[in-house]
């Protein structure tokens, strides 16, 4: 089984491993079931979704009639001003049919515009915290994508009480001095606040490019058992990191399989595996 460490200050025992459910956004409600069976095998707890992921908090809604008590429930808006979060977030309960959710997220604000425009006067955090205030929601949290999140989120956590936050983390993106630097240095603050600190983006393996896809991420993932173990050993190896799991459900059993068998991953197999492999980062 995955391990289970503290999600934060929630107190929710949550797997280490949170299932990233935009994978669930182009799939059949039929194969949506067949990964929820998947997740139950694996122990999984915890799933991560977002209004914006397609038809994922419709998949969702069938599961949280039987398993709510099940999951760590956490969906995401994407909506920048007070008003259109509002009712976003109450459109999203609606539909995964549930009374309350355990995490809302404010989406990928990695744009110092769109930051600015979300935290400012009439801005979606508003709603978010309104929505706390009347317990439609638990916790509330952040999330973003690029170089520059990191410094985002420290700002965000300087702003408002924030709960988890979320920002792409790999072997690739630690190369990086300047990233790895602003990452841990949120990491330590986060640890000083009791905040989670969810991983995104732990099995990249470079940007598409010209190549045909065949999955249903936005960049190439890396897709063989040994790779998948290293990286996803190589993330979990970092004490009280989460890693949210691949968007695609084929690739989804084998990270989950990787992660149930966490094993020490040194520098040098990491370096030999971008270099097979051609590994290239998402951001530059």
């Amino acid at each position: 089984m995955i391990e289970k460490i503290p999600f934060g200050r929630t107190q929710h025992l949550s797997t280490r491993t949170i299932f990233g459910a935009a994978a669930l956004g182009g799939v059949t409600q039929r194969e949506a079931d067949a990964t929820l069976e998947t997740l139950l095998e694996y122990g999984v707890n915890h799933i991560d979704t977002a209004a914006s992921y397609g038809a994922s908090e419709d998949r969702i809604a069938p599961w949280m009639k039987g398993h709510r008590a099940d999951f760590f429930l956490a969906t995401k808006t994407g909506e920048r001003t007070y008003q259109k979060a509002r009712e976003g977030i109450r459109r999203s309960l609606e539909r995964m049919g549930v009374g309350q959710i355990d995490l809302i997220q404010l989406h990928s604000l990695g744009d110092p515009a769109d930051w600015e425009k979300v935290m400012g006067e009439g801005g979606a955090l508003q709603a978010v915290l309104e929505a706390r205030d009347e317990g439609l929601v638990r916790f509330i949290g952040v999330t973003g994508h690029g170089l520059q999140i990191a410094g985002l989120h420290l700002k965000a956590l300087e702003i408002a009480d924030f709960d988890a936050v979320l920002l792409p983390w790999n072997y690739t993106m630690s190369q990086n001095e300047t990233y790895a630097a602003e990452f841990w240095e949120l990491v330590a603050k986060c640890r000083e606040r009791d905040v989670a600190v969810q991983t995104i983006k732990g099995v990249l393996r470079r940007p598409w490019g010209e190549i045909e896809r065949t999955a249903t991420t936005w960049y190439q993932p890396l897709e063989a058992q040994r790779d998948l173990d290293n990286a996803v050993s190589w993330v979990l190896g970092h004490e009280g990191l989460f890693l949210n799991t691949v968007g695609d459900i084929h690739i989804l059993p084998r990270v989950l399989e990787a992660a149930s068998h966490v094993e020490a991953v040194s520098d040098e197999a990491m370096r030999a595996m971008i270099e097979e492999r051609e590994m290239a980062p998402l951001f530059v």
